[in-house]
């Protein structure tokens, strides 16, 4: 049985031309250990020492020294625009929902209570299918994570 190419190693940035892409979307791009597969077919194993959140644009170095390119996947999004746009940020950040800030529009991923919140605040809210690249967390690293309406929280906050 020959051994898979194994990538270790994460940078946010290419070092040398890719010898290969993967496309993720947001919620595969946060990972430690994964077999994922090339736009080209070559398989390949992520073992990372700690679970990172690769960003569209970085690159996954294997072990013979070959970078793959890590693209943000399309996906399945909520498109948010409104008159006062920095308003309605403020009121989806509140929410610690992931979100990719633009200048006419905030793309956050699909979740009927925050939609039902931004139509009752006079935003336009249409699905969208495209990448997803979040800002990060506080002071642009790492990752913000939304709350799941879908279970009881531990803690108390009202929405």
């Amino acid at each position: 049985m020959t051994a898979l190419p194994t990538a270790h190693r994460y940078h946010d940035h290419a070092h040398a031309p890719a010898s290969g892409t993967v496309s993720l979307s947001y919620e595969e791009r946060f990972l430690r250990r994964k077999m994922l597969c090339t736009a080209d077919g070559e398989r390949f194993l992520v073992d990372l020492p700690q679970t990172t959140s690769l960003d569209h644009g970085g690159v996954l170095v294997l072990t013979d020294g070959r970078e793959i390119a890590v693209n943000a996947a399309p996906e399945p999004l909520l498109q948010i625009t409104a008159h006062e746009l920095t308003r309605i940020a403020w009121h989806v950040g509140n929410r610690h929902t992931p979100c990719q800030i633009e200048a006419d529009r905030l793309l956050i991923q699909p979740d009927h209570v925050i939609r039902d919140m931004l139509n009752l605040l006079g935003a336009t809210v249409t699905d969208v299918t495209e990448p997803f690249t979040p800002e990060g967390g506080a002071y642009g690293h790492g990752r913000t994570h939304g709350h799941d309406h879908s279970h009881p929280h531990a803690h108390d906050h009202a929405h």
